[in-house]
């Protein structure tokens, strides 16, 4: 029987678990037992706790339901422990070095006990000094083991649950479980203190918590907040039952209520049914005040009586008296110029037209990517929704004949983003957008990533210097509430970079959808309005931008290379769309394609793909033809750029450091053989997951016609996926 177990639940965390898992099998300390609980074999954070499980023999996940939430996970992980003392920790804090050890320590020196507190460690996610909360209240217990009666403010109900060990015989044997579905530590650390011997305190960090940006679900506004009384109620009764002293009840009581009070105040957090909660809540203290029970003293106090007796339309106006004028300044629109911000903020004040979809792709740049095929695909599902397609004046041009359009800053633009329910696009909206309560904002990213993202990008000067302010890019993302990903990869990333609420759906890239639906005619036709000679093998040349470079250079002497690998091949040029300007470069056996709208139509004509570190090359990995990768400098790359993995351990094909390489590979044929088939199957396995032609149907049913994901189209398995024939090679 191992010492310790770990139950880590895992859901909405995958993009830190590997941290948490880490921090557990790093532990110099090892008689235990992990215990990832997933949501399914199939969800994001399995595939993480897969690799685990089979490097190491102490980690077995197993599953819990999303919609047993956070006790229903905890539960299962309890149950399926067999080691002496049980320890919770979340999928997105960390156990420090030596904890381990630390906690074992004490355990032999304080004897049997049914619960051992420690100290924990609260890190802000972004900056700002750490703090131990448990620390004044641990301080004030005796040295060794003690009986609760010892230490009454040690209630277990401001603590949470990854604070403390418990020893698992006394939680089977009193029959102690998470209760509900929200606020469960509440309820549990109340249940264990009141069944609890013998406890022990362990004045030391053991656990460093990692707040989220979006912060916990019980800070977060809703009607969950109910279920604090559910869990007050719980105590308190029983308390009673077991007859508590009131040296002990008086503690536990004022702690229950002053959590409950400060949720009656929030005005963010009970959206609705505040008297409701507020009524509630008064019952309950009044059936279960303790006798000779005094209030506080200030404005707590005052609290305190109006909850005994029921005061609401009092209680509401304190609360009124604390509301500032800056929180409603904050709340105002503000785009340039006076007249349209009134108009804008005019325009808020009429009601969502819930048949209005607004698209945007690359802040302006015309209709293209995902934007563009979700807008597609929502005219043959939903052709009830009015769509407009926001552009800037120079990109009028790109959008097609019969599709309504709106030039960014117009009267019009202003008009359509105050208005509709639905706003979709692939970058983000202006700041001065304002999110209003019933619209739905899609994100749909534009890529996968390699590089960092997001808030990810804090930590390289040259990146940081030109993203901006970091808390503005984070306001904006607050304001979506579904996030788009092609694959697993970008699940995980895109919650570390993207911090937020939204809800992620992995239904694939609607742009790559082409890529598993065009045929050999389609192909043809892109490659004759391209300018591709017949019979020549086109390579897509695509490099990506430099952050520590100015202008567009692309580092290969193109004609060079084109003399160097022989006739039969024309090179597509397309440049990174920051350096699309309208240009015409090079000419022969060199295409400019960067001005084409569409990069898919592009892909689609090329037999072969040249890419260094560019996004490109996951969505052309969904055709399955050669790509080769130019590295000639990708450890400077990476210092200055940062990346999310090494792209040489784990490249799509053959990798060229210099001219020379890059034209030999194609001159000995070996940018197409079996060692470069190998390596693109083992990375259209990682990150061709979901891109199966269907991704545009599936976002359209869930985002705009609201369809339950039950009957949302699955996803068709990759080796079961036909890609769009290459118009000069054969596939096996």
């Amino acid at each position: 029987m191992p010492r310790f177990s770990i139950v880590v639940p895992s859901h909405g965390v995958a993009g830190r678990l590997s941290q948490a898992l880490d921090s557990v099998l790093a532990q110099s300390f090892g008689d235990f037992e992990l215990i990832p609980v997933c949501d399914a074999p199939d969800a994001p954070a399995a595939d993480v706790v897969t690799e685990y499980a089979e490097r190491d023999s102490r980690v077995t996940p197993v599953h819990s339901p999303p919609s047993d939430g956070l006790a229903g996970a905890r539960n299962t992980g309890l149950r399926a422990a067999v080691g002496g003392h049980v320890l919770f920790l979340d999928g997105d804090d960390v156990l420090v070095p030596g904890a381990l050890a630390a906690l074992d320590a004490r355990l032999d020196e304080a004897g049997e006990v049914d619960v051992l507190y420690f100290e924990h460690e609260r890190t802000p996610w972004w900056e700002g000094e750490p703090t131990n909360p448990a620390a004044p209240l641990l301080a004030r217990t005796p040295d060794g083991a003690f009986t609760p009666d010892r230490a009454p403010l040690l209630t277990g109900v401001t603590l949470p649950a990854w604070s403390a060990v418990y020893r698992r015989a006394f939680l089977t044997e009193h029959n102690i479980a998470f209760p509900g579905d929200h606020f469960t530590d509440v309820g549990f650390g109340g249940l264990v203190a009141l069944r609890a011997e013998r406890v022990a305190a362990l004045r030391t960090v053991v656990v460093r918590h990692l707040m989220r940006r979006q912060g916990n679900r019980p800070a977060l506004p809703g009607e969950h907040h109910a279920e604090l009384l559910d869990q007050t109620e719980l105590v308190l009764t029983r308390a009673a039952e077991q007859d508590l002293p009131a040296d002990r009840l008086k503690p536990l009581f004022e702690q229950l209520f002053a959590a409950v009070l400060k949720t009656a105040a929030h005005p963010r957090r009970l959206t609705s049914g505040r008297r409701a909660f507020f009524r509630r809540a008064s019952t309950l203290y009044r059936r279960h005040r303790p006798d000779g029970y005094r209030a506080p003293g200030g404005s707590l106090g005052v609290q305190h009586r109006l909850l005994a007796s029921g005061s609401y339309a009092a209680f509401r106006s304190l609360r009124a008296l604390h509301r500032t004028a800056s929180r409603a300044a904050a709340l105002l629109p503000r785009p340039r110029g006076l007249r349209t911000r009134l108009r804008y903020a005019a325009a808020l004040r009429l009601p969502l037209d819930r048949n209005l979809v607004v698209y945007c792709a690359y802040w302006g740049r015309g209709y293209v990517c995902n934007p563009a095929a979700i807008h597609a695909k929502a005219r043959e599902l939903a052709p009830h929704l009015r769509a407009v397609f926001l552009v800037e004046p120079d990109a009028v041009g790109s959008v097609p004949p019969g599709v309504e359009y709106a030039v960014i800053g117009s009267r019009k633009y202003w008009q359509v983003l105050a208005r509709a329910k639905y706003l979709v696009n692939n970058a983000n909206f202006a700041d001065a957008v304002v999110k209003r309560p019933g619209s739905v904002h899609l994100q749909t990213q534009h890529g996968t990533p390699l590089k960092t993202m997001g808030a990810d990008q804090a930590t390289y000067p040259v990146v940081a210097a030109a993203t901006g302010s970091f808390a503005k890019l984070l306001a904006r993302v607050d304001r979506w509430d579904y996030n788009l990903t092609s694959n697993r990869h970008s699940t995980e990333m895109w919650e570390r970079a993207f911090p937020s609420t939204h809800e992620t759906l992995e239904y694939g890239y609607p742009r790559n959808d082409v890529y598993c639906t065009a045929s050999a005619e389609d192909v043809a036709r892109v490659r004759k309005e391209l300018g591709v000679p017949d019979g020549k093998k086109a390579l897509l040349y695509a490099p990506t931008h430099r952050d520590y470079a100015t202008g567009f250079e692309t580092g290969l002497d193109l004609a060079e290379f084109c003399e160097a690998i022989g006739d039969e091949y024309v090179v597509l040029l397309r440049a990174h769309y920051f350096y699309d300007r309208g240009a015409s470069r090079g000419g022969g056996r060199i295409i400019d394609v960067t001005g084409h709208r569409s990069s898919e139509d592009v892909c689609l004509a090329a037999d072969g793909l040249i890419t260094d570190y560019s996004s490109i090359m996951f969505d052309y990995a969904n055709l399955d033809r050669p790509i080769v990768v130019y590295a000639d400098d990708w450890d400077v790359y990476r210092e200055t750029r940062g990346v999310y993995f090494d792209l040489m351990e784990l490249p799509p094909g053959r990798v060229a450091r210099t001219p020379g390489e890059l034209a030999a590979v194609f001159r000995d044929g070996s940018w197409a053989d079996e060692t470069a088939t190998s390596l693109r199957a083992a990375f259209r396995e990682r990150f061709c997951q979901f891109d199966d032609g269907r991704a545009a149907e599936r976002v359209v049913r869930r985002v705009l016609l609201g369809e339950p994901p039950a009957s949302i189209p699955p996803v068709i398995p990759l080796a079961e996926r036909v890609p769009a024939p290459a118009a000069t090679l054969v596939r096996s």
